[in-house]
């Protein structure tokens, strides 16, 4: 029986035709840079990073993120002159009106990739990780970071839960969506899930009960950095802290709005049908298609209380009380 949580996975898997256009956006934007003759003498190579490798985009693909080593590049060579040059070869093919130079990257747009953009990150070797443009001041120099170990790190979670850490992250992200603005954003509630996960705070067999505990996890480690002070570890970097953008207002709206949406999922636990059912529907919202995430049993009202009479047209009949006279 295809279950809420079944269809809820459903609705928040990017569409074919956007996982075909980011396929082919990557890999044109690589294939321009690659060809460049002053880069490819710096050495790039570049790989995926981002939610689109670790397969924890939700509908729709915004971007694709293409982290591009620099394996040769001298040492003098600052960040920002690394990003002038990746804006002379993306400029050069797509001209200047789709590249928007960012303070780590340049985004790039094209009509045909279906709305999504690609954001290419210049990187140079450092040590046992990599460097990317200091976003801070690109002009002096770079910061550590170490985005194709989260990947890999992703993977083995998702394995040693049941392969439902994957849509669990999903779920988070859109549930994100449903309670709070951009910020803090995805790639926050994804480690802070992660981060739960390895505090064994996550936990459960079927998707309900695994999303009911990564509410519950996600919760206590947002409440953790907001109101004492924790911030959350880097797990690509021991000995790291992870910054994340957001205002005070932002931090504050975030804690309060995971801390009431896993008192609801923990409440929705023994709860009637309706009103657990309810609560999982409100919890996850919208798609960015505009389509219910998590559709009620059509004997379930929005308000958690079940339908009293059948209703003209309704193809399935209600279940009842399950007692018979």
């Amino acid at each position: 029986m295809t279950t809420g949580f079944d269809a809820a996975q459903g609705a928040v898997e990017p569409q074919r035709v956007d996982k075909e256009a980011a396929s082919r956006a990557h890999l044109e934007v690589r294939e321009v840079l690659e060809r460049d003759s002053l880069l490819s003498d710096w050495g790039i190579n570049s790989i995926l990073i981002g939610s689109y490798k670790r397969q924890v985009s939700i509908r729709r693909i915004k971007d694709v993120d293409v982290f591009c080593r620099l394996e040769s590049v001298p040492h003098d060579v600052s960040g920002s002159t690394a990003l002038n040059e990746f804006f002379r070869v993306l400029s050069d093919e797509y001209g200047e009106d789709n590249i928007t130079r960012q303070a780590r990257s340049l985004s790039v747009e094209n009509p045909t990739w279906n709305g999504l953009h690609v954001d290419a990150v210049p990187a140079r070797p450092a040590g046992r990780f990599w460097e990317i443009p200091n976003h801070e001041d690109p002009d002096s120099g770079w910061q550590e970071t170490n985005p194709d170990k989260l990947t890999q790190l992703s993977s083995e979670m998702n394995t040693a839960l049941g392969e439902l850490y994957v849509p669990g992250v999903k779920l988070i992200r859109q549930t994100r969506r449903t309670l709070i603005d951009d910020h803090p954003g995805g790639l926050f509630v994804e480690l802070a899930l992660y981060t739960a996960c390895t505090g064994g705070q996550v936990f459960g067999d079927t998707m309900r009960d695994f999303y009911v505990s990564a509410l519950n996890g996600v919760a206590q480690v947002v409440d953790a950095k907001v109101r004492h002070g924790q911030e959350i570890p880097d797990p690509t970097r021991p000995g790291e802290l992870l910054k994340f953008r957001a205002t005070d207002d932002e931090w504050l709206t975030a804690a309060d709005a995971f801390k009431a949406a896993a008192a609801q999922a923990d409440r929705a636990r023994n709860a009637p049908r309706c009103a657990a059912e309810a609560t999982f529907h409100r919890l996850l919202g919208k798609n960015s298609d505009g389509e219910v995430v998590y559709p009620l049993p059509v004997d379930c009202n929005v308000d958690g209380s079940t339908k009293s009479r059948l209703v003209a047209g309704d193809r399935t009949v209600p279940g009842g009380n399950q007692k018979f006279a």
